[in-house]
This record gives structure tokens, C-alpha cells and sequence, in this order.
């Protein structure tokens, strides 16, 4: 988009004024402040109109280099003065627009014109009028940063009566500091960043980024919202509208942290929330830090905390005493998860914990978009919304996609919590970084080692099987592969197998319907349309043995399951992944036992990794006395 760019200064007789460099979306609204300014204060104010009508980057970069210049300026110069100034200023992102087009843009965009304000009370009325709308311009975007495209719709939804006038309402906040906005992609010169998206700055090269998300921003197009040829923008976060160097990028004021009352877990909250000893412990460890925290020197410290709890531990109700201490507190909350279905699911359970409490759920699509709660509970995908606002956030399945491994959705979990705040991080799996942080004492952390119902893990057991393209040029299974199912049929187990790669799903399902006649098996991927409603026939026991991709890995329980993971030494199967897909078995207090094979042609590190995991989890959960009838021989038991 285009702003207007103006100087201003206050001068009296004994005090010199400075030029000060403004934008604004709203002119009107900028003459009225000023003069607003004149009236109350004594002395003259001069303003100079630089342009009405300047592609905002620019204006941003202007804005960057005046602050930065020394030069004495006059309001006697001449506008040719101020034009030659400008140019100067702005030559590098003159050069970048191809050929001559640059200064044509420039040339046009100019408006110069001198002004010696003169405030009257009429002045002062009108901006009164504007005030209240202000106010609520600013309520509405606290704790947010948004798009302004994004501020139009947040205002048709909660404040309809100012939509028409709400560009007017932001610039007045703007004014007077309750908001501030910026170029959503612009320069990081002080931060040296490998890649691409870089241009040269006097002799530096520069890159320019996404201050909505911190990526990189490597493409240019053509825009028509500034009239420049090559206006930069961001891929990355696309999917919540397009990040550009002249898109305005508004941010609310942060809310004030809040001092939790969190403390040692007390003997009536492990009775209001059934938690089991294991998850007490955990639980407690965790509600002690925050406690530490809040009192620690740093206020703009955050905390760190990693819940690490084997699948099936109960992690949602170990957070709900967390979630307790910070929301009776007066604080907010977010629990964030890397997929909508965890949102979903997790949202009526929440609710039933915490009936008083204002609750929103965010996620692609929520009808809950711009709804503001104490407890929220989204998508990762959705933080890049907030900034500075939440007094805790509960990051959930830490280690799963597209949260691990993705530095802008770390960026935007990083930036929505408040200075002085904390997060939790609850996984199965941690990535192996934080795992050295935390045995290294650098990550305070507590452990669950056992599931709620307090019975170890399945330890799964190695079968040696051919690859899967070798079973299904062969067309048959295994004689102990299908002894195997069949067993794991007629004890009327739910069967889960997992593969690699979707293409190997149809090949399997007519092998199995031939050899495994008399009950329902399908197939299951990303690109199944029908996978939701497949999972719940899972679930209700119509469909008794699905083959899936690690779609399935994380999030579904059900009652009495077996896994079956083929081609178990594959690389796209590490560590982490096939723990997860073992922790959908025994997951029920009926069946504790349930039993998981790493079907494989031989060993891989990763297998080996999961099984010295699950059993150091089986181990440490004997040796504290949390298991239930613990037979120390399933110790030695599979590879």
C-alpha cells in the first residue's frame, strides 16, 4: 500500500525544535492531531508534507534513514531542497525498480508542500469524536500482530459500528503510542543470515525477512497496492495472507505478565484431577518451576520446562493443574499442537475441566478466528497471529510435523509469549537437542515413565520379514508374519500396520483380504479422503485391520490394539517415529499388553534405539515403584 510521509517540529523562543519523521495511513487524522498539539502547547509547529501517496516500504526505509542522519534542516529550504534529500535517501530502492521506472515512481509519489499549523478548538472536537474508537481499536489488537487487511476483518467481527472509520481509528492510535506498525517484510542489517533474499546496502549485503514469521523472504512481484515492480514478499506464511514490504504489519501493546500462585501440587489437586503418582510427580516438578520462575530476577526471562512422558502417559490431564495455577491467577493460556484434529479433540475436554473459564479455539478455518479467551487452544500455524500475550504456552507433540524442524513456527511460539512468561513442552519424544539439554541439567525437565493405567510398555519384538515390494511381488506373507495376525485377530485385537510410502497400500490390501478372509481391512493415507471416517469405523471395531503411513502415528487411541510395522529398518522410520507407532498398543487399562512387531529384514539403529528407549522407560518406571505387578523378566524380553 501507499502512506503519506510528513516532517514535523514544535519551536518557542527558548527552545529550538527537532524535525521528527512520521508515516500514516490517515492523513486527516495526523493534521487534526498537530494542530490538536499546537492548541495545547505554546510555541509554533511547523509540518512539511514530503509525499501523500509513497509506497510504504520506501516510507519505512525514509523513516530508518532520517533517524539515523544528523543533517540540520530549515523550514525555510526549498522544496527542491527536499525532493534532492529524498532522492538521496531513497536512491538504492530506486535502483532496484527495473529501468527507469524507479524514478518515474518516485517523481509521482512526491507531494511537498509546507504547512505552519494553527489549533483550534474544532480541531479538538473532531478528534475527540475519533478517541473512543481509538481506545477500541487498540483493546482489540492487544497482545496480536496482524496484517492491516487482517485488522479490517478482526473489526468487522468484534467492532462493526467503527468499520468504516477503523483506518482512522488505528492511525490515532498509532499517534498516540497504544499501537505500533511496520513493513511486514524489511531489512535485518544486523543480523548476518546464509541464503538467499539478500540485496546490497552500501557495499552489505542485507536480507530482507518476514516480521510476522522470520523467514527469509526470497520473491518479488509486481504490486499494485504500491505501484512497485518489485515489491518483496514471503512465501512461508501465505496461508494467512500475503506478507509484503508494503504490507503495514500492526501490532498491539503487550498485556502485563501476571504472578502465577503455582506451587508444590497439593494432595487435593491429585484428587481433582485423578492424576496417577507418576504424573503427581511430573506434574508437581513442573508447577514448582513455574513457581520459581515467577519469582526469578530476570523479568524478561522466559521459562523452559520439558514434560517428558512415554505415549499414553495422560499428558492432557497432567496440564490441566498448570493451566489451573496461571488461569486463577488472572493469566492466559495456550496450548498449542501441531494438527487440527488434537485441537478438536482436546477442545471438549477442556472445556469439561474448566466450564468457567472463556476458552477459544484456533485453527484454518475456526469460526473462533479473531475471539479472544483466557484458555486458547490452536494450531502452531496460528501463533504467527499474537504477540507478547500469553502468560504460559503448552507446546504439544514438540517433536512432531510441522512443528520440529521448522524455525517459523518456533519463531512464532517464541514471539506470543510474554516477557517473563514460560513454556511447557510435553512430548514421548523429544528431539535428541533438548534430551542432552536436559541430562546435562540445562533444561529443567521431569520424566513419566509409565502410562496411567501403570503397566509397562510393550516391548516390541523383531520378526525378520523380506521388504514389502518383495512380499507383493511374491503375492503371499510370511508363514510367522500371518500367524502372527491371525493370532492378533482371534483375540480380537484392533490391528494397526504401518509402511512407508502410500503407493505400497492397495498392493497390501488385496494380499491381506486374500489371505486373511472374513474381516474388514482398509487403507488409510494424507491423500485418503475418506481417512476421518475410516478412523472411526477403526475405532468402533467396523474395520479390523488398517493399513496406514505414520498419519496414524500420533493421536488415535484405541482399545485393545496390535502394531505391525513393516519395513521397520527403513530410514523414513527413525527412532522417534517407531515409538510412537508402538505407543498405540496396550494403551488400555483392559489391555495393558498389547503386543508391537518391527517387521524387518534386519536390524536398524533406529530400531534399536526405540526398544533401549522403551525399555529404559520400563526400568526407570520399576525402580520408582510405579508399576503395578512389574515382572521384572519382561525386562529382557524382544531384540
Amino acid at each position: 500500500m501507499k502512506v503519506a510521509v510528513y516532517l514535523v517540529k514544535r519551536e518557542d523562543n527558548m527552545t529550538p525544535g527537532e524535525w521528527k519523521l512520521y508515516m500514516s495511513i490517515c492523513p486527516e487524522v495526523d493534521q487534526l492531531w498537530w494542530e490538536v498539539q499546537q492548541e495545547k502547547c505554546k510555541g509554533s509547529w511547523f509540518m512539511i508534507w514530503l509525499s501523500r501517496s509513497m509506497p510504504f516500504a520506501w516510507a519505512c526505509l525514509l523513516k530508518e534513514r532520517f533517524s539515523k542522519g544528523k543533517a540540520s534542516f530549515s523550514e525555510e529550504n526549498s522544496v527542491q531542497y527536499w525532493r534532492e534529500w529524498i532522492g538521496n535517501l531513497l536512491q538504492e530502492a530506486v535502483k532496484n525498480e527495473p529501468g527507469n521506472y524507479g524514478q518515474v515512481l518516485l517523481e509521482g509519489c512526491l507531494d511537498i508542500r509546507m504547512v505552519l499549523l494553527d489549533g483550534t478548538r474544532q480541531a479538538g472536537e473532531v478528534l475527540h469524536l475519533l478517541y473512543e474508537d481509538a481506545v477500541e481499536a487498540a483493546e482489540q489488537l492487544e497482545g496480536r500482530q496482524l496484517l492491516l487487511p487482517e485488522v479490517g476483518a478482526l473489526f468487522a467481527e468484534n467492532a462493526p459500528a467503527m468499520q468504516s472509520d477503523y483506518i482512522a481509528a488505528v492511525q490515532l492510535a498509532y499517534l498516540a503510542g497504544r499501537l505500533t506498525y511496520e513493513a511486514a517484510v524489511a531489512e535485518r542489517p544486523h543480523k548476518k543470515v546464509r541464503g538467499l533474499g539478500w540485496r546490497l546496502f552500501q557495499g552489505h549485503r542485507v536480507p530482507l525477512h518476514c516480521r510476522r514469521c522470520g523467514s527469509i523472504a526470497t520473491e518479488h512481484s509486481r504490486c499494485a497496492a504500491c505501484g512497485s515492480a518489485a515489491c518483496a514478499y514471503c512465501e512461508a506464511c501465505l496461508a494467512l495472507g500475503r506478507s509484503r514490504a508494503c504490507t503495514l504489519l500492526l501490532r498491539g501493546a503487550a498485556p502485563p505478565a501476571v504472578k502465577s500462585t503455582a506451587g508444590a501440587l497439593p494432595t487435593e489437586a491429585d484428587r481433582r484431577w485423578g492424576l496417577s503418582p507418576a504424573q503427581s510427580a511430573a506434574t508437581g516438578a513442573a508447577l514448582a518451576y513455574l513457581a520459581e520462575q515467577r519469582h526469578a530476577s530476570s523479568a524478561a526471562a522466559k521459562g523452559r520446562f520439558l514434560l517428558w512422558a512415554v505415549t499414553g502417559a495422560g499428558k492432557t490431564e497432567m496440564t490441566f493443574p498448570l493451566l489451573d495455577a496461571i488461569l486463577s491467577s488472572g493469566g492466559s493460556v495456550l496450548v498449542a499442537t501441531p494438527r487440527r484434529d488434537v485441537v478438536l479433540e482436546l477442545a471438549p475436554r477442556v472445556a469439561r475441566a474448566f466450564p468457567e473459564v472463556t476458552r477459544t479455539t484456533l485453527y484454518g478455518g475456526s469460526a473462533d478466528r479473531w475471539q479472544r479467551g483466557q484458555l486458547t487452544l490452536a494450531t502452531t500455524h496460528q501463533l504467527l497471529r499474537f504477540r507478547h500475550v500469553f502468560d504460559l504456552v503448552i507446546i504439544d507433540e514438540l517433536d512432531a510435523f510441522p512443528y520440529h524442524n521448522d524455525p517459523m513456527l518456533a519463531y512464532a511460539a517464541e514471539a506470543c509469549c510474554k516477557p517473563g512468561g514460560s513454556f511447557v513442552y510435553l512430548s514421548a519424544t523429544p528431539p535428541r537437542e533438548l534430551q542432552k539439554q536436559a541430562a546435562r541439567g540445562k533444561l529443567a525437565h521431569a520424566r513419566v515413565p509409565v502410562r496411567f493405567h501403570r503397566h509397562p510398555l510393550p516391548v516390541p519384538i523383531l520378526l525378520r520379514v523380506p521388504p514389502v515390494l518383495q512380499l507383493l511381488k511374491q503375492n503371499k506373507l510370511p508363514a510367522e508374519l500371518l500367524e502372527r495376525l491371525t493370532y492378533s485377530i482371534n483375540r480380537e485385537a484392533q490391528v494397526f500396520m504401518f509402511v512407508t510410502r502410500i503407493a505400497q497400500i492397495d498392493g497390501l490390501l488385496r494380499l491381506l483380504r486374500r489371505m486373511l478372509p472374513g474381516i474388514r481391512i482398509e487403507g488409510t493415507s494424507s491423500e485418503d479422503p475418506m481417512r476421518a471416517e475410516k478412523v472411526v469405523a477403526f475405532r468402533e471395531r467396523t474395520i479390523r485391520l488398517l493399513v496406514t503411513t505414520t498419519i496414524l502415528e500420533r493421536g488415535v487411541t484405541v482399545p485393545k490394539s496390535d502394531v505391525y510395522i513393516l519395513d521397520a529398518n527403513n530410514r523414513l522410520f527413525d527412532a522417534a517415529s517407531l515409538v510412537q507407532m508402538a505407543g498405540r498398543a496396550g494403551r488400555s487399562k483392559d489391555d495393558p499388553a498389547g503386543s508391537v512387531v518391527f517387521a524387518a529384514p534386519e536390524r536398524s539403529r533406529g530400531q534399536k534405539e526405540a526398544i533401549q528407549q522403551i525399555k529404559r522407560m520400563n526400568a526407570i518406571a520399576g525402580r520408582q515403584g510405579y508399576l503395578v505387578d512389574y515382572d521384572s523378566k519382561r525386562k529382557g524380553k524382544g531384540i
